[in-house]
């Protein structure tokens, strides 16, 4: 549910919570917590989704040149994931989440008459970018996306949310799929019932956030959100940082 919330009310969020649920809630191994987020948090956002689509609040144009080049870079992030052991990948996490933290503390819902131009060929490296982290991490990069296309591409904040989960969408399937071949390296299966459970309630409340975004003041909840990041990736390194040092210090 508070994945979905997440999802519907900021656009960003889903997986930065879904990975550590699965890994430290239900003692999944890191590669499979992560092609399972990506398929939950797809779902998710495809549903969510179809809302700004309908109210064409979707930037179509930008959901190509930010979406396809994001979608190379997932697929090159999940390939060099294959070769990492997987605490290395939840210790990258872990920072990952520091940056949301840092980055949900700013706002974003600036006018488009503030926001710069562009040009394309940037907008697409920024795709390209938050696809590898896409792929290595597990993550939507929803909170990198929203603030660039907002910021830098000139959207309002509903319209880059909208943008968002389309994108976000096209990044996790094509991650997803890329992980069979990972978690084949591994004879790694998927918890299927998990994730329809986790798909299913996610989808209701990302419904839920979208009805509730206009009525609670979005940086507020921005600011709880990162909190609870800050206080989860403090977990995850504590759990992560003991496993690695050791060959470190080798």
């Amino acid at each position: 549910m508070a994945v979905g919330l997440s999802l519907g009310m900021l656009g960003s969020g889903g997986a930065i919570l879904t990975v550590p649920i699965l890994a430290y809630g239900l003692g999944q191994t890191e590669k499979q917590a992560i092609a399972s987020a990506l398929i939950i948090v797809g779902i998710i956002s495809s549903i969510t989704s179809f809302s700004g689509i309908r109210q064409r609040l979707v930037s179509w144009p930008l959901v190509m040149l930010f979406g396809f080049p994001g979608m190379a870079g997932t697929y090159l992030g999940a390939w060099f994931a294959s070769y990492l052991d997987g605490a290395i990948q939840m210790t990258v996490f872990a920072v990952v989440m520091l940056a949301a933290a840092w980055r949900m503390f700013q706002p974003v819902g600036l006018a488009s008459s503030h926001a710069q131009t562009q040009p394309y060929w940037l907008t697409g490296l920024q795709g390209l970018l938050v696809g590898v982290l896409t792929g290595f991490v597990g993550v939507g990069g929803g909170f990198l996306i929203v603030p660039a296309l907002v910021l830098l591409s000139g959207l309002t904040m509903q319209t880059a949310v909208a943008t968002s989960l389309v994108i976000i969408v096209m990044n996790s399937l094509i991650g997803f799929l890329k992980y069979q071949n990972v978690l084949a390296l591994t004879h790694t299966k998927l918890d299927w019932a998990v994730i329809a459970i986790m798909a299913v309630i996610g989808v209701a409340g990302s419904l839920a956030g979208q009805r509730l975004a206009g009525r609670l003041p979005q940086h507020r909840l921005q600011r709880i959100f990162s909190v609870c990041l800050i206080l989860m990736a403090g977990f995850i390194l504590y759990q992560s940082l003991p496993s690695l040092l050791p060959s470190m210090t080798l």
